[in-house]
Formats: structure tokens, C-alpha cells, sequence
């Protein structure tokens, strides 16, 4: 199972051969259009399942099937945390089964938090989920270095929490990086090369992590003409 997340800065529809190349079972797509405005080049491989979520049509979060798996969203969804998506993922044979949160921290209408107090408010709200299989992927708009900005569920708060759960960041611990300190930037501010951070992140629980088989950290040279962020791409051997 390849999974993909990328933040596209608007406009996918016109950005979605490139990041298909990859080859995804399942792509999380930040700052997506609503799928009504998602009019693909005729050649360009359709998805099998979709979710939206967002109260702004041209930017909203999507999640795409490109395989047999399937989506559910969790009844439990809690649409305060509008952009922290639940969901229940299983394919045709009923042999996998984990539960993915689509993340995009970026809820302007949340007064006490609009960026990783989400993600913060998130794992608290959904902690049943993580006993399980989990992944928690997507644009975090968050960083260790942001940590005294916030008084309570900062980056480290959430890394923290998760690791109680047993739940790693691939990157992190796939690549030997420390938090706060990653080589690998995920956002160049304005597209500036000089002003790198990582933003975006893929959690996993240790039985998930267990079976990953690669994972790469989009460069940029080769993206930066689509979006101020490169994508995670991680496969899963499943």
C-alpha cells in the first residue's frame, strides 16, 4: 500500500498527473478543490473512492482511493475539529483494516487553536482509535520549533502523546531524524528555497510501522513549480 500526502497549494485538477506518477493506493491531498471542480484531463487515472471535507470549495482536504480500498468515515467524526478526518479504511478482501486521520491543522472558525491545537484536540477526542492500527498523516503546520508559541498541545505534546500510544512519525524514525532538527524540509515559505520547514507528517502505529518498505521526502527541484510543499510518499507492505 503506497500512501501519499501532499499539501497542493490549490488547484489539483491541474496538478494530479504529477503526483499519480507515484503511483498511490491512497493520497491525501491539503488545499484540494471540492469534487464537483475536479474536472481531470481526460487521460488521468480516475479514483475509486473520494472523501472532502472543508468550507472553502477551491481548498478543502480530499482523500482518493487508487485501489481497492475502501473509505468510511468514523460516526464518532467530530465536526469542531473540522479537518482532522476519522476514517475507517478496509479493501475488497477484508484482510486490512486500520484507522487513517486525513489532516489538515488549519481550522480558522477554532478560537483556541486553529493549527496543531487541532491535532492536539484530535488525539485527545479519538484516543480509542489509537489502541489500534492508526495513521495519522497530512500538513500538521506544525514543528518542534514552534513548541513555547503554544502553552498546552504543541508539536511535542502531540508527538509525546503519541508515542504513549505507540505511534511514530515514519520520517523520524525511518530516517534516524530528531524533531525540530529534520534535514528533509516538507515547506518552502513563498516557494523560497532559503525558508525550508517541515510541516507535514506520517504517523504510524508500531504493527504498520513494522511493514513499511520505503519512504522518500519529495525534493525541491522537482516540485516547487506545483506547490510550496513536497509530498511524503510511504509504502506499506501489506
Amino acid at each position: 500500500m503506497k500512501l501519499i500526502t501532499w499539501n497542493c497549494q490549490g488547484a489539483f485538477r491541474k496538478k494530479a498527473d504529477f503526483i499519480l506518477i507515484h503511483q498511490p493506493d491512497i493520497l491525501v491531498i491539503q488545499e484540494c478543490e471540492h469534487p464537483t471542480k475536479l474536472i481531470f484531463n481526460s487521460d488521468t487515472t480516475k479514483p475509486n473512492d473520494i472523501l472532502w471535507f472543508g468550507d472553502n470549495q477551491h481548498k478543502g482536504i480530499a482523500i482518493f482511493s487508487y485501489s481497492d480500498f475502501k473509505f468510511q468515515i468514523l460516526e464518532e467524526y467530530d465536526e469542531n475539529i473540522k479537518l482532522v478526518i476519522p476514517i475507517s479504511v478496509t479493501n475488497t478482501n477484508n484482510d486490512v483494516h486500520f484507522t487513517l486521520f486525513a489532516i489538515w491543522a488549519n481550522n480558522r472558525n477554532d478560537p483556541n487553536g486553529r493549527y496543531v491545537e487541532q491535532v492536539w484536540k484530535a488525539v485527545n477526542y479519538y484516543e480509542q482509535f489509537l489502541e489500534g492500527q492508526a495513521i495519522l498523516t497530512g500538513d500538521f503546520n506544525s514543528n518542534r520549533i514552534w513548541d513555547k508559541q503554544h502553552k498546552t498541545g504543541n508539536h511535542s505534546d502531540v508527538v509525546d502523546k503519541l508515542a504513549k500510544k505507540s505511534i511514530w512519525s515514519v520520517y523520524h524514525t525511518y530516517l534516524n531524524q530528531q524533531q525540530g532538527e529534520e534535514e528533509h524540509p516538507t515547506f518552502f515559505l513563498h516557494r523560497n528555497i532559503e525558508k525550508p520547514y517541515h510541516l507535514d507528517y506520517c504517523f504510524a502505529s508500531s504493527e504498520l510501522y513494522e511493514q513499511i518498505k520505503s519512504m522518500e521526502v519529495g525534493n525541491y527541484d522537482d516540485w516547487i513549480a506545483y506547490s510550496d510543499h513536497t509530498p511524503l510518499i510511504i509504502d506499506f507492505d501489506l
